[in-house]
């Protein structure tokens, strides 16, 4: 089923995963914590299975097909989640079966965000480190890491990027050579990343911290080291830093690149989704403001800012992270805001949702619709900015959206049939397949209450939201099969 070109590729982005596990091995061992001996066993089958299969299969030097990019980068992220529920399995704290562990390592890894972990400031420092990099690993995508590196193997990384990239714009690259798009995004990425650890340090976070939040805010992820989430610090400057890192996060890295290239943001003023992505996030802060403002949920109306925009924005770009919650909130709100994370930000962003840039497009299909039955005759073109967009990037935006609402009322369906009662099932489909995290009724908190079943939904759930529902999908036809 698998050529052995597949399977040396997995085999090689398998044993580059296991590296991986050396942080938080060496975080455990030092800190005499119980993870020691759970990520050294860990790393060491790990590697040997990525190397098993790279060395069975290393004779394979042909280019990568677009068929087998799909292929690779959809069986990565399943034997990647797989292989990463060992640490939670071997690990004696906490206590996961399988379907836990599963769900964990899928959440992260995803940047989902969702947990069925609680007493988190009690658990071992290597696993609280472990949830936070696997966040920050899934979030630009190892696979964008590992085409960077493959010329040196003699693989042909371009299928891979195309497969894994975000988006409806997966034409687009920063660089001539992919290898060298893939190198830009990532730098931009760890610049980022450091930049909010340093900015979360001197507002007050510990280094240990400071790292693992800035891996999960740079990531969109939203775990924390904390039961409270960001809630632990009580600190205004925190809830700043994170709001002004996940808006940053959820903007696309192509235009970071121009503008750090051009050392000019006017390729953010210029850009259509940028601002209404930013538009939509002050409107419904607003709205949430004075909702909150008019019920006096918050003591003062410096609480009621800084908690309204933090709660609007975290939800908005899918990161998930919370103060108190805003599952208990007046009035519509809570319900509004699982809504917006259906949006999301914008594509080629850590964040998911559908990406505002569809939703843009959707709209200007369905004004261009309007118009045609006016004048039928008339040839109306949809631009995005003075560009117009070409009818195949429409349907496929149509396409997208269309699979999206099936998918979603198929899982609603699903996890409901497990007994689960309708607006936990609903939001927690929302959260999962938007790789949100938090929801509302039994998951506001976390999903430990949740049964197996449901949960193995909700984890497929987050896979295809990673993924954007066509890579995931287009496998399950016959035609691509017979490719």
């Amino acid at each position: 089923m698998f050529s052995p070109a597949v399977l040396r590729i997995l085999g090689v982005l398998l044993t580059m995963f296991s590296t991986t596990l050396i942080p938080p091995f060496m975080i455990a061992w030092m800190g005499r914590d119980s993870g020691t001996a759970a990520f050294g066993l860990a790393f060491l089958g790990t590697i040997t299975a990525g190397a098993a299969l790279w060395f069975s299969c290393r004779n394979q030097k042909r280019e990568l097909r677009v068929r087998d990019g799909f292929l690779i980068v959809v069986l990565f992220w399943v034997v990647l989640a797989v292989f990463g529920t060992a640490p939670f399995l071997l690990s004696p704290f906490p206590e996961l079966d399988l379907v836990d562990a599963l769900f964990e390592s899928m959440s992260g890894l995803t940047t989902t965000g969702a947990t069925v972990l609680s007493g988190l400031d009690q658990l071992p420092p290597s696993i609280l480190y472990y949830r936070q990099q696997l966040q920050w690993l899934g979030g630009m995508g190892i696979i964008v890491l590992a085409v960077a590196v493959m010329p040196m193997l003699g693989i042909g990384g371009m299928q891979l990027y195309r497969a894994e990239t975000p988006g409806p714009m997966k034409d687009s690259k920063l660089t001539p050579r992919i290898t060298e798009t893939a190198k830009a995004l990532w730098y931009i990425y760890l610049g980022l990343t450091v930049t909010c650890a340093l900015a979360y340090w001197l507002g007050g976070m510990s280094i240990f911290d400071a790292v693992g939040h800035a891996f999960s805010t740079v990531a969109i992820g939203g775990f924390s080291t904390h039961d409270q989430s960001l809630g632990f610090y009580d600190s205004p400057a925190i809830l700043i830093i994170a709001i002004a890192f996940m808006l940053i996060s959820a903007v696309n890295f192509a235009l970071h690149f121009t503008v750090f290239k051009t050392r000019s943001i006017k390729a953010y003023l210029a850009d259509t989704e940028v601002r209404v992505f930013l538009g939509f996030v002050l409107v419904v802060s607003a709205i949430s403001v004075l909702t909150l403002m008019a019920s006096e949920t918050y003591a003062s109306v410096t609480d009621t800012l800084v908690h309204g925009i933090f709660q609007v924005v975290s939800i908005g770009t899918t990161t998930g992270f919370t103060t108190s919650g805003f599952h208990w909130w007046p009035s519509f709100l809570p319900i509004m805001l699982i809504i917006m994370s259906a949006v999301g930000g914008c594509a080629g962003s850590t964040s998911g949702g559908m990406k505002v840039i569809r939703l843009v497009l959707l709209y200007k299909q369905g004004k261009r619709e309007i118009s045609q039955l006016i004048h039928p005759s008339a040839l109306i073109t949809v631009k995005l900015g003075d560009k117009p967009v070409p009818d195949h990037v429409i349907n496929a935006v149509w396409g997208f959206f269309a699979l999206y609402i099936l998918s979603y009322v198929g899982l609603s369906i699903a996890v409901t049939a497990t007994g689960v009662e309708l607006v936990t099932a609903f939001s927690a489909v929302t959260a999962c397949l938007n790789n949100l995290g938090p929801g509302l009724g039994q998951v506001a908190e976390n999903y430990a209450s949740l049964g197996s079943a449901s949960k193995l939904v909700l984890t497929a759930a987050m896979l295809l939201g990673r993924l954007e529902i066509f890579t995931l999908l287009v496998l399950l036809t016959p035609a691509f099969w017979r490719s």
